[in-house]
């Protein structure tokens, strides 16, 4: 055959990724945190987590390529090159690199047709937000400042996909000058009290492998003026799950743009109606 028949995956955006191809008969195993599809972790072994994993477990399903993603799995990947197994490592940090992500796990999996009918459905979902924020835009109403808090101790503010996504549903990331640092320590806030002196206008908490608690925030010192804050009993501050928006994959698309769009919605509703504190 041309392309590859057993499929280790050590990250979720790629199982996700081949399903929606309908190639996930090549799965021969998949990460311990993989979310999407649910059917995936009834029906494939789970073979890693994130950061760590056991070359033994991974080499026991006999793959004949192993795919992962970002640094922090580059010493496991070196494990299994030495043990003669084909790697496919994706480090992208934007959502041109989710598209791009697609069309290579067609091309592994000779499924370039289907890759290219996902990476355009994806196109055009992230083309139809762009054109509704600016018809927004149009009328001169303004773009409500969005603060995304990926970790809460230390502070770390989003990555760039989510700086992109934010912009895409109609809104200005409040640390977009932090967006484009890719290790998670060169987002790190030294004091809390820098988000309040911007003033987001909405929050949205993604704290990754654990439940975001906006109570926290409403308690935070210094924050109360925080025009989120001060709204939050009108739903400006909500979480959005880790798998929906720091997964790298289609799942950033397809669930987590939209539950920003709904919350810059929502503002823009509030805002026509006057009710903002």
């Amino acid at each position: 055959m041309s392309h590859y028949q057993r499929i280790a995956c050590l990250c979720t955006e790629a199982v996700e990724t081949l399903y929606l191809l309908g190639a996930q008969d090549l799965i021969a195993g998949i990460s311990g945190f993989t979310v999407y599809p649910p059917e995936a972790r009834q029906d494939k072994p789970k073979i890693s987590g994130f950061s760590s994993g056991k070359l033994e477990k991974i080499l026991a399903v006999e793959p004949d390529l192993v795919v992962a993603f970002s640094s922090l799995q580059s010493d496991i990947l070196k494990d299994v090159a030495a043990a003669g197994v084909d790697i496919q490592h994706f480090n992208h940090h934007d959502l041109a690199g989710v598209l791009r992500m697609v069309r290579v796990l067609g091309s592994l999996t000779g499924k370039t047709d289907a890759a290219e009918r996902l990476a355009a459905a994806l196109q055009a979902t992230m083309d139809a937000a762009r054109a509704e924020a600016a018809a927004n835009d149009a009328p001169g109403l303004p773009r409500p400042l969005v603060y995304f808090e990926e970790w809460n101790d230390p502070v770390i503010t989003g990555i760039g996909w989510v700086g992109e996504l934010i912009a895409l549903a109609g809104g200005r990331d409040a640390f977009a000058e932090l967006a484009v640092h890719k290790r998670a320590k060169e987002r790190i806030l030294a004091d809390h009290r820098e988000v309040a002196a911007r003033a987001p206008d909405l929050i949205v908490g993604s704290w990754c492998g654990k439940r975001f608690r906006p109570e926290t925030v409403l308690e935070r010192d210094g924050w109360q003026d925080v025009p989120a804050v001060k709204n939050a009993a009108r739903g400006h501050i909500i979480e959005i799950k880790s798998a929906d928006i720091l997964a790298p994959g289609p799942t950033l698309i397809t669930r987590g743009l939209p539950q920003l769009q709904a919350l810059i919605r929502q503002w823009h509703a509030d805002r026509a109606a006057g009710v903002l504190a």
